[in-house]
C-alpha cells in the first residue's frame, strides 16, 4: 500500500470523524455538549485539511499516486 493510499484512507476516517461530530451537535440539546461538539468538529476539520494538503503534496511530488 503506497503513502498516497494511505493517506486517502486517513482523509476518509477524518472526515467521517467529524460527519459524527458534527452529527451529534446537532442531535444534542444540552448546550454545553452541542458547543463541545462544534469545537471538536473544527478542530477535526482543520485536521482534515492538513492531510488533504500532505496528500496533495505526495501526489504532486509522486505523480504516479495520484488519482
Amino acid at each position: 500500500m503506497t503513502v498516497s493510499t494511505k493517506l486517502q484512507q486517513t482523509v476518509a476516517s477524518a472526515e467521517s470523524v467529524m460527519a459524527n461530530l458534527k452529527s451529534f451537535a446537532l442531535e444534542t440539546q444540552d448546550q454545553n455538549a452541542k458547543q463541545m461538539f462544534q469545537s471538536m468538529a473544527q478542530s477535526q476539520k482543520t485536521i482534515v485539511d492538513s492531510l488533504n494538503a500532505r496528500l496533495q503534496y505526495v501526489q504532486s511530488q509522486e505523480p504516479q499516486y495520484k488519482q
